[in-house]
């Protein structure tokens, strides 16, 4: 039964290396080493004499770069509406990734950034304007956001917690702020310490594979039970491939759940066990349940919460099959946990982990699934929006998550080598990755009478 309710979505969301590299690629020109004969050329249809020579020069010098690595079947050069220069099509002659690293080092002084793609049981790679150095970030904005969402997260939990005379009088409204300012505090600093920790896994692993990254922008949003709706990063270039975009998908989550945990268990050491009303009033809240969450209340207080006070002639296992999965029936008369604030923080580290493992789009299951996958799970994204809409009649929020999934969900990031596969380890960390959102999910995230 928490103090205030909401839900914090903490969003992590890499550019389209497609779109950018379309807007670069019109503006025409390249920095040095350009090869402008390329860019404005149509179809290929004319013969090899018919091609002027300068445009022969550049496509043999191109040729030769490629042949080192691809043993090349055809070669389409790009129209003037195309965002790339150049496709070759073949099969690579040297280990995947070991070919990705020979060809952008090869391509960079001709202002070329290679893709690397599969097309049935071929491989293509495209070559596309390099883009633009982005500029020095300033970090004065991500600062400042985070001192306001820090503001607005006291404000929430002082705004959940004040029970005091409404007026404007300041002398009236401080005695009874007071009281609760130090659990206010707590509060922020937890929920704030689990945010940026997993804002800050996903920001060291890009930086770790040498991925230009922003730091976290975070949002605040005082008249929200959280204060806030979260924080992102964002990748400022394509990811290198799938292991590099499993890797900076999967470090927030994780990072975020260590520190979750600790702060969740300690928070429930400082909650209460309380009676619950034989009649439950309108407004009372429930938190929602994962097995996680279960899991922890058990660890800390001996049972498995909120324990009803029968079981009305159903037997416990399914009992709570049904409640974890519908809320319902209310656990009138019996026990349940008064979280604290901190214990409270904790739950909502919990409900960020799993809307952020939600295996679509841009969220970061979205990045595990298509780094283990890549497109061979097409079935997942329906089946993900049905459940949602089937579970949105037990939380109406999950209607809006389902909303943004349909017109979001089609996105995804797009590594520059999207052949390289996962290596064994990385594959056993994906389905970590999967068990985790398992854990974490809560069919029912508030319950509310």
């Amino acid at each position: 039964m928490p103090m205030f309710k909401g839900v914090v979505e903490s969003r992590w969301a890499p550019r389209s290396s497609k779109s950018v590299a379309g807007r670069n690629a019109s503006r025409g020109g390249f920095d040095s080493h350009s090869l402008p004969p390329l860019i404005n050329l149509s179809p290929p249809l004319m013969s090899q004499s018919e091609i002027p020579e300068e445009i022969q020069s550049s496509t043999e010098i191109l040729v030769t770069i490629v042949k080192q690595f691809l043993v090349i079947d055809h070669l389409v050069l790009g129209k003037t509406q195309d965002d790339h220069l150049i496709e070759f099509e073949g099969l690579l002659n040297r280990p995947s990734q070991e070919a990705y690293d020979f060809a952008a080092s090869a391509l960079h002084p001709h202002g070329l950034t290679p893709y690397f793609r599969i097309s049935g049981n071929k491989h293509k790679v495209i070559l596309k304007k390099s883009l633009p150095q982005p500029p020095v970030q300033k970090n004065g904005v991500n600062l400042i956001l985070f001192l306001i969402t820090f503001a607005s997260i006291i404000f929430s939990g002082i705004y959940a917690s004040y029970t005091g005379p409404e007026t404007l009088d300041f002398s009236l409204i401080w005695p009874h702020v007071r009281v609760n300012l130090g659990q206010s505090f707590a509060f922020a600093v937890s929920l704030l310490s689990i945010l940026t920790a997993h804002e800050f896994g996903h920001y060291f692993a890009a930086r770790i594979h040498n991925t230009k990254v922003t730091l976290p922008f975070f949002i605040p949003f005082p008249i929200s039970p959280f204060g806030t709706m979260g924080a992102f990063i964002r990748l400022l270039e394509p990811p290198k491939n799938k292991r590099v975009l499993l890797d900076i998908g999967l470090a927030g989550p994780i990072a975020g759940l260590v520190i979750t945990i600790p702060i969740l268990i300690y928070g429930l050491t400082l909650s209460t066990i309380d009676i619950l009303p034989s009649v439950i009033p309108v407004n009372f809240m429930f938190e929602g349940n994962s097995i996680l969450y279960l899991s922890l209340k058990y660890l800390v207080h001996g049972s498995l919460l909120p324990e009803p006070l029968s079981f009305q002639g159903i037997h416990p296992v399914i009992y709570w099959i049904r409640y974890f999965f519908t809320g319902l029936p209310l656990p009138n008369g019996g026990t349940d946990v008064l979280i604290h604030p901190v214990a409270w923080a904790g739950w909502a580290g919990i409900l960020i982990t799993s809307l952020n493992l939600i295996p679509a789009g841009q969220l970061d299951g979205g990045h595990l699934i298509y780094s283990l996958f890549g497109d061979k799970l097409k079935w997942v994204r329906p089946v993900i929006l049905g459940s949602l809409v089937i579970l949105g009649f037990m939380w109406s929020g999950w209607w809006l998550w389902a909303f943004l999934i349909l017109l979001l969900g089609r996105n995804r990031a797009e590594p520059l080598d999207e052949i390289t596969e996962l290596d064994p380890v990385r594959k056993i960390l994906a389905r970590m990755g999967f068990i985790i959102f398992f854990l974490v999910f809560s069919p029912v995230p508030l319950i509310v009478v």
